[in-house]
């Protein structure tokens, strides 16, 4: 069970981040050369959010979650549970800020594609996402390291602390 949900968690996050690679590489196409293809390129970028980023995602907390609740000795490091703070953490970004700003881009690109769009609307999506997206990188990055550097933080370890500075131990 723990390497099946090792694996899992592993695949989850190569798919996370291969997913927010392509999200920062469509964006950067983003302006493209029509308002037809502006607005493909949009559509392409809600689809990789919603369908390889957001299940990603989900996939990668759930594992890293039951993989606490199955390997015992996760229960009191602390390091696990730093990566699973980071990981609610990503996901409500992710949220927020890309499934969100993917969803209403693609419908200020089809409101532009009629030519009813607002250019100033459209930029500041823009500006919030490309913010939003490296908010998210930055946290995968960091839960990696965490997982990989794995620091000693241990629960135990304060509690025999306090319990050896009581006065009435």
């Amino acid at each position: 069970m723990k390497k099946t949900l090792k694996f899992l968690h592993l695949v989850a996050s190569a798919g996370l981040l291969g997913g927010l690679a392509t999200y920062l590489v469509l964006a950067m196409l983003a302006p493209g050369e029509s308002p037809a293809e502006f607005a493909a390129i949009r559509r392409g970028i809600h689809l990789v959010a919603e369908w390889l980023i957001l299940p990603s995602l989900l996939l990668a907390l759930v594992s890293g979650l039951l993989s606490i609740a199955v390997h015992r000795p996760f229960m009191n490091l602390g390091w696990p549970w730093l990566k699973a703070l980071m990981g609610l953490a990503m996901f409500e970004g992710t949220l927020l800020a890309v499934q969100s700003n993917a969803r209403r881009g693609a419908e200020l690109a089809a409101t532009a594609l009629s030519g009813k769009g607002d250019p100033a609307a459209l930029a500041e999506l823009l500006r919030h996402e490309r913010a939003g997206v490296w908010m998210i990188v930055a946290l995968s990055v960091a839960n990696i390291v965490v997982g990989v550097w794995r620091p000693r933080l241990s629960w135990r370890k304060a509690e025999r602390a306090e319990d050896e500075s009581s006065p009435f131990a």
